[in-house]
């Protein structure tokens, strides 16, 4: 039922323009930040200044129950293949820089799709995709211009990881651009659009490094949270402000070209806040790393270009896998220009109009850690959630300002992620808490265990991830190849190793 004859019009002119015959496709902007807590952004919480997320979220479609992956690479290759990472063997953590690995080169990106409808494709920001071969890279998977980095972890200022510099133009490597990382993709971003071919359709790809440790910013944007008495936390908030400014001004980019009312404006975070490094998903349980809410449950919005009904929460499922066919949908493909062999679920006319979601399932990750002796697994079916062995090392409700423990010399998640996993292994030997069944539309922040309320709904969830199972792929995870060592590429992260 529509409220007012406005809203009536609204959804009519949407519907019009997701015809498969649309007379000017729209420019589309997908946006992710980086290990973004579901607590860090105005929207959730007044005390973080993100004028400009708010806005295009306030103005768009807020997504309160999107999906992603536990870390950041299986969240990238859901959403550029629609492929369960468990599928392409991506499900145990991420690629780290020696590792010749990448997401699998028989799985079509959607970039490569939307050249084939006439897109221009360009890309700013974070890979960690694999870089071992020149293919695995982002001008052969499907962009026509790359800035950025293939890594995880960059310093965001001089953009050197461990031993080497790892920052490229399109596949030039290169040095001395000192800036702050965030503004620098923004102004890459700026002159994309001011220097795009109107006659085309765009589709720009931020993956901003940013609110990932390291924890730096400049201090200007730490200035603006005086009242918070802790330093990381304190810093990490202003890094989400850096963030926000650089997004503000690509919009305004859009606006002075006169492409802001054809452009559909996509935001994601590729996995939840770091409790460890500032990040904070409060009231959710856990954080990046864990298979909980807090680690799963993604800060997203839709803004823009064919919302029919902006101003609105959308509380339909939605995993990172639906972006592949969502976006291609949204594109104007009539058939997605896919095929059956993939996970993800075209939603962009439920998420557009407001409609019911196309899922009512969705595997949060499987993994058969070698260290768990019940493995790393859990699944959603309609309300109902089941974690099935190890949920991953913060298990908590952490709140802003708590303190963590960490060791004070740690500054990437290369050399912190796999010793903090095994380490809260062995310490609970085997035991921990979290695993069991959640009723997520009464408990949304998994307080309760109803598994032996529920025997019966355990037993057909447990059925469910064992047909998941049958297609499960070994983890692709190989020991550091020598052969990467930025020494033998003048410095470098270079591919050409694998």
């Amino acid at each position: 039922m529509y409220r007012n004859l406005r809203e009536l019009l609204l959804t009519i002119m949407a519907m019009l323009m997701l015809s498969t015959s649309l007379a000017k496709p729209r420019h589309i902007v997908f946006i992710v930040a980086d290990d973004l807590g579901w607590n860090d952004v105005g929207f959730h919480n007044a005390d973080m200044i993100t004028p400009n997320i708010d806005k295009l979220a306030n103005r768009g479609v807020i997504l309160n129950s999107s999906y992603v992956q536990p870390v950041c690479t299986p969240s990238r290759h859901s959403w550029m293949t629609g492929i369960y990472p468990f599928k392409a063997g991506l499900q145990r953590g991420v690629i780290f820089p020696e590792q010749a690995v990448c997401s699998p080169l028989d799985m079509k990106f959607f970039p490569e799709k939307l050249q084939k409808l006439g897109y221009s494709t360009h890309m700013a920001g974070k890979w960690h995709l694999g870089f071992c071969n020149w293919d695995c890279t982002p001008t052969n998977r499907g962009f026509d211009s790359f800035l950025g980095y293939y890594n995880g972890a960059e310093d965001y200022y001089n953009k050197t990881i461990l031993n080497g510099i790892d920052f490229h133009d399109n596949k030039e490597p290169i040095s001395g651009d000192n800036r702050y990382s965030a503004f620098v993709y923004a102004d890459r971003a700026k002159s994309v659009i001011e220097n795009h071919n109107k006659t085309k359709p765009l589709f720009l790809y931020l993956p901003f490094q940013s609110v990932h440790t390291p924890i730096q910013v400049p201090k200007r944007f730490e200035d603006m949270y005086p009242d918070i008495a802790n330093d990381q936390r304190r810093q990490y908030s202003g890094m989400v402000s850096a963030m926000d400014e650089a997004i503000g001004n690509i919009t305004q980019a859009l606006v002075d070209n006169g492409m802001m009312d054809d452009t559909l404006i996509i935001f994601t975070a590729d996995n939840g806040g770091w409790p460890g490094f500032g990040g904070n998903n409060y009231p959710l349980r856990g954080g990046k790393i864990t298979i909980f809410e807090g680690g799963t449950r993604a800060v997203s919005f839709v803004s823009g270009s064919g919302i029919a009904k902006p101003g609105s929460t959308y509380n339909g499922l939605i995993h990172a896998v639906d972006w592949h066919p969502t976006i291609l949908a949204a594109a104007g493909s009539s058939t997605d220009d896919t095929n059956d062999n993939i996970d993800g679920l075209n939603q962009w006319k439920a998420i557009s109009l407001g409609g019911e979601s196309m899922r009512t399932e969705l595997v949060y990750n499987i993994d058969n850690f070698v260290l768990a002796p019940n493995g790393h697994a859990a699944i959603r079916v309609g309300d109902f959630k089941l974690i099935d062995g190890y949920p991953g090392p913060y298990r908590d409700w952490y709140k802003p300002e708590q303190e963590y423990e960490n060791n004070p010399h740690v500054t990437t998640d290369y050399q912190y992620y796999s010793k903090i996993v095994q380490d809260d292994l062995v310490k609970n030997n085997g035991l921990w808490k979290g695993d069991g069944l959640y009723n997520l539309k009464d408990d949304p922040t998994e307080h309760h265990d109803v598994s032996k309320q529920h025997p019966e709904i355990v037993k057909a969830l447990k059925a469910k991830l064992d047909e998941y199972r049958k297609s499960y792929v070994r983890p692709n995870f190989p020991s550091n190849d020598p052969k990467a060592n930025p020494k033998n590429y003048g410095g470098y992260w270079m591919p050409g190793w694998c």
